[in-house]
């Protein structure tokens, strides 16, 4: 066991290499953004845990087609809570910026999560992806956003979301669920000081309500 915590703690305090970074002063930059974060956040806190958790037996899961299985629906279902975390943050952040401003925050933001999500369920989801989509949308249509704080306290629900989704029998999952909550916590930091630099709230809300950009025609995700 004690060998087990150390090698977690230690694939967990690795610091994520920077993805790609542009100004964010657009309506599709954001989704881009909260896609490719969510995506990021997402695999590299689910496959680090199995990873550290099999040992060498890691390539092995993947020979077992029940458990592929298990391990995309669970990715799927993990990137939704992410999604919803880092579009808080992000509305409560332009909310800041922009005070006066929280009708169209929340306009925006709407707008913005219904594109990422209006795919559907991708092939490898689960039934479980429809419901939890509804509860993303559900989430950012009912917050009050000057009451987000730039904080880790928006991002409540990818930490539980790969507790529960990882398909790791439950025993295991109760031994390393503290150390596992508080590495995704950390994996968002990096996120959070991203979008702090990069965010334009002037500029993209300025856009979202005229039009200019690509606010009013952004492409459906490619995931």
């Amino acid at each position: 066991m004690v060998s087990f915590l150390s090698a977690l703690r230690e694939f967990f305090g690795r610091v994520d290499a920077r993805l790609p970074s542009v100004r964010i002063d657009d309506p599709d930059r954001l989704r881009q953004f909260l896609e490719s974060r969510a995506s990021h956040v997402t695999q590299t806190s689910l496959y680090g845990y199995l990873r550290t958790r099999a040992g060498s037996r890691y390539p092995q899961l993947f020979a077992n087609d029940n458990f592929a299985k298990a391990i995309n629906a669970a990715k799927w279902n993990i990137w939704l809570a992410s999604v919803s975390d880092l579009s808080i943050y992000a509305g409560g952040l332009m909310a800041k910026a922009c005070p006066d401003e929280q009708s169209e925050v929340a306009r925006l933001m709407n707008m913005v999560v219904d594109r990422i999500l209006q795919a559907g369920p991708p092939a490898e989801a689960d039934s479980e992806y429809p419901l939890l989509a509804a509860g993303v949308r559900n989430r950012v249509a009912s917050c009050h956003w000057d009451t987000v704080t730039d904080t880790e306290a928006a991002f409540a629900e990818s930490p539980e979301a790969v507790v529960r989704w990882a398909p790791i029998v439950d025993q295991l999952k109760e031994l390393d669920a503290d150390i596992v909550r508080n590495s995704v916590r950390f994996r968002w930091q990096e996120v959070r000081r991203e979008l702090r630099q990069q965010l334009d709230a002037d500029s993209l809300l300025a856009r979202a309500g005229t039009g200019d950009g690509r606010g009013n025609d952004m492409p459906v995700t490619g995931r």
